[in-house]
């Protein structure tokens, strides 16, 4: 089978304020999956936009089995070969059509240039046929917002390869999924690796690097740092390369005195999912939550901050039990959160780094008559910006143009401001690198110093484990088991998770 060879030479491009990708250069080739890794703002995003043909204003130059080809926007790209899936899958797609109509959505766009009815028959039957060759067991008459996230990724995926695809970009593919749905992904690469279609693979998960890539390359600051093969590195190698410095234990040790009972939940439901959870956080404490994708943690975090409706149970603040109808009530009471989907529900990605930082607390910079204080708001920023380390230009940078992890440091910054009792933290290092992800911890550690309550709740077992005090196992919405985390370990997190009795 021939190889069809990729090269990326000396691209270099600039946002205002910044250089996001120094002199890079990149080369793989068909019928392998190349691993695309870096710390948050490293430029590896950045440089697979140039290559899908997002970021046109770039310099230096891209060859396809050495002669060179211009792209300057995703329609160049595909006429290429070069096909990208984003992690924001529900951006991509148009949740009110089909499966089918999905798959084929460039084609019936394009093809009613040339004539004005579409074959709905053919359109089913060619969608049909993209997921066959997948071997994915989805209707193409299903409504797009009836599906599963990893069906979602399915569906673009299907879309990507209508047409002769050389290279396929994966974005943070299995941030979203869960264990079974990440081996049914793999599956998929595997399989259009053999049909030889090249596979860059973009991922903060380093185990299922080496499991599924053949060859690894590595950014930091916007720039090149090393290309390997997979099978001649390792993992502490490849954090190195990443960091430019050894990493040191990820969790920190500080010792930490519990208080009494701060938050006290009983009895809770919700609308759906949660069934009769209750439990307690004492000052100081931080308690996990653990479970699978789908088990119910999200919706745990949602009901205790008024997000999702409570229909049944208290939760009791201090001894004081609490009416928590919406979010505003229940940030007037004490408590934060730190959502999941950060760009959708945790930060205004339009709006500068100072805006998000005061967003949770207005009433701290409001002068006379309700206007806000510019200054000290600006001041405020920059003194949160230097103590959470985040990475950016100015404190009026917008945070779109934020790294992930500089993202997630910022959604949790803003609730730093309000001086809450209980902070919330769903899936927190979601999308986000070693380096930023022990800043996280730490940050963590830093509120139960101050004697806050913390609840955790993630699918990453290694995470609970390290920055946990207990743990409250969550399967089917129910609590399934509570456990001390010193005497506990992942193994018996999943027993428990996977719904062991």
């Amino acid at each position: 089978m021939t190889r069809t060879l990729l090269e990326m030479k000396d691209i270099t491009i600039e946002f205002p304020g910044v250089k996001a990708l120094d002199d890079v250069s990149f080369s793989t080739e068909t019928g392998t999956t190349h691993a695309l890794i870096g710390a948050n703002g490293a430029g590896k995003s950045t440089l697979m936009k140039v290559l899908s043909g997002a970021y046109g204003h770039y310099t230096g130059e891209i060859y396809l089995d050495g002669e060179k080809i211009t792209i300057r926007s995703p329609k160049d790209a595909q006429q290429h070969g070069i096909q990208i899936v984003y992690q924001e899958v529900d951006t991509a797609l148009i949740p009110y059509l089909t499966v089918g109509e999905n798959i084929m959505l460039n084609e019936m766009v394009n093809d009613m240039g040339a004539r004005q009815i579409v074959s709905w028959k053919e359109i089913h039957e060619k969608a049909a046929e993209i997921l066959e060759s997948m071997n994915v067991k989805v209707s193409t008459r299903k409504l797009v917002s009836e599906l599963t996230l990893a069906e979602k990724q399915m569906v673009l995926i299907g879309r990507s390869i209508l047409k002769d695809c050389k290279f396929l970009i994966l974005d943070e593919p299995t941030a979203p999924l869960s264990h079974s749905e990440t081996n049914e992904l793999f599956r998929i690469v595997r399989n259009l690796k053999e049909r030889n279609v090249g596979i860059i693979f973009i991922s903060h998960r380093l185990p299922e690097l080496f499991e599924i890539c053949d060859d690894i390359t590595v950014m930091r600051n916007g720039k090149f740092v090393t290309k390997e093969k997979i099978a001649e590195t390792t993992t502490n190698r490849v954090i190195e390369h990443m960091l430019g410095q050894k990493l040191e234990d990820q969790f920190p040790k500080n010792k930490v005195m519990i208080g009494d009972t701060l938050l006290e939940v009983k009895g809770l439901h919700d609308e759906g999912v949660i069934k009769d959870i209750s439990m307690q956080v004492k000052a100081g404490e931080v308690i996990g939550v653990a479970g699978l994708v789908g088990a119910g943690k999200t919706e745990l975090c949602k009901t205790l901050f008024g997000a999702t409706k409570k229909t049944a149970g208290e939760i009791i603040l201090k001894g004081k039990p609490l009416r928590i109808k919406n979010p505003h009530q229940a940030v007037r009471q004490g408590i934060a959160l730190v959502p999941e989907e950060r760009r959708k529900e945790g930060i205004l990605v339009s709006e500068s780094v100072s805006s998000n930082l005061s967003s949770a607390n207005l009433q701290r910079f409001a002068k006379i008559l309700s206007f806000l204080d510019f200054k000290a708001e600006k001041d405020k920023a920059k003194e949160m910006i230097g103590s959470l380390g985040i990475k950016t230009p100015s404190e009026s940078t917008k945070v779109q143009n934020l790294s992930g992890g500089n993202q997630q440091k910022v959604a949790i910054g803003k609730w730093l401001l309000t001086d809450a009792e209980v902070y919330i933290f769903d899936e927190p290092t979601k999308g986000v690198d070693v380096g930023a992800k022990k800043d996280i911890f730490e940050l963590i550690s830093g509120l139960a110093q101050r004697g806050k309550a913390v609840i955790y709740a993630s699918c990453e077992l290694s995470e609970i484990i390290g920055i946990t005090d207990r743990v409250y196992v969550v399967y089917d919405g129910k609590i399934a088991k509570e456990l001390e985390t010193a005497s506990t370990n992942e193994e018996e997190l999943l027993f428990y998770s996977t719904g062991g009795k």
